[in-house]
């Protein structure tokens, strides 16, 4: 749920399933994770997060540790935060730190060459939201914006799969974000859902499998939310009321409140207000193991007591014209391996024994 440009929890998961099942039904796991945060007929959830069945050990990469010359099973791309906008430089909301919304979209073109360029193509590319800054609805080209950096987009040999943020609430509604190319539901797996968690008509969420025993899901982080709904509508009466009951902001737009949910991977004024429910149900399943998230900007990392590995990726917007923002995770039967450019570090992220994965 997420009130202003604050989330409670959601977003978007990659886990590999237990040996000898191809796909995880997605009424045993991943609906009972999902159902324990819903509110009918939506999901409550954090903005964008990619978890993982497989418990992570995150360690400076070592280029010696694929010695034994074994193949990826696969790969994927991730970038954060692009918000691109045809402006000069600016800062973020406290003034601390310098955003470069024009040279955005350069960072942007570099990343799809890089991965165009790769031995072995990604088999997509996650784009974790906030693909546009909010300015574009100020100056009333957020429709030009975006076609702008969907048509770069267009220049990659892979799919791309898009989580909303707040700052495409911030320029569209969200009738409108849901025919828009921003919806990538199309990629889906189709499988039955269970009925009580079936979501609503345009509520932004959907799984695919890259690869056997790998699943990513998508959640909407703004189901409930005074972003992008109709201000005379009861939903949006609701949301309001409970952003004056929770948000202690005298300018309920401050950023006190956003979208990681682990205090020690990210700056406490960034972490959803509900992280506490979040983490609970994420540790009442053995198979979640790593939480991938963007939004905070200048990037951060922690290992929960239960293993689960929090990684926050480094936002593009942020990023100085001389540097980069984006990786590619390398996933193999015992680990997984970010390879970062620029401000995403390297690393290697080995599973637990009993999740080593037998192909």
């Amino acid at each position: 749920m997420s009130l202003g440009d604050r989330a409670y929890f959601g977003a978007a998961l990659p886990f590999p399933l237990p040996p000898g099942e191809t796909l995880f039904p997605l009424d045993s796991v991943v609906m009972r994770f999902i159902h324990g945060l819903s509110r009918s007929p939506g999901l409550c959830g954090c903005k964008r997060f990619f978890e993982a069945c497989l418990e992570v050990m995150a360690e400076k990469l070592d280029p010696n540790s694929l010695a034994d010359g074994s193949e990826p099973l696969f790969s994927f791309g991730i970038i954060a935060d692009i918000q691109y906008a045809d402006l000069e430089d600016g800062f973020n909301y406290q003034r601390s730190r310098r955003r470069y919304y024009r040279h955005s979209l350069v960072h942007l073109q570099g990343a799809i060459e890089d991965w165009n360029k790769e031995n072995s193509l990604p088999c997509c590319v996650l784009q974790l939201g906030d693909i546009i800054d909010g300015y574009n609805a100020q100056y009333k080209v957020s429709e030009k914006s975006l076609e702008l950096v969907m048509n770069t987009f267009q220049m990659l040999k892979v799919p791309v799969h898009h989580t909303w943020g707040n700052h495409e609430f911030y320029n569209f509604s969200r009738d409108f974000l849901v025919n828009s190319k921003l919806n990538s539901k199309f990629l889906e797996d189709r499988i039955v859902q269970h009925p009580e968690t079936t979501p609503s008509e345009n509520y932004y969420a959907y799984h695919f499998v890259p690869f056997p025993k790998f699943r990513f899901v998508l959640l909407d982080a703004y189901d409930l939310s005074v972003l992008g709904i109709d201000q005379s509508s009861p939903k949006y009466e609701q949301c309001m009321k409970m952003l004056r009951e929770h948000n202690p902001n005298v300018e309920l737009n401050s950023p006190q409140g956003h979208l990681p949910i682990y205090p020690e991977a990210s700056d406490s004024v960034c972490l959803a207000w509900n992280y506490k429910d979040a983490l609970s149900v994420i540790w009442s399943h053995n198979c979640v193991v790593c939480f991938l998230a963007g939004h905070t900007h200048d990037g951060g990392y922690s290992e929960d007591h239960f293993g689960v590995h929090h990684v926050n990726l480094e936002g593009v917007i942020e990023t100085a014209p001389d540097s980069q923002a984006f990786g590619t995770v390398h996933v193999y039967p015992d680990k997984m391996l970010l390879k970062g450019r620029g401000r995403v570090p390297d690393r290697i992220m080995n599973y637990k024994r009993e999740e080593v994965l037998c192909f």
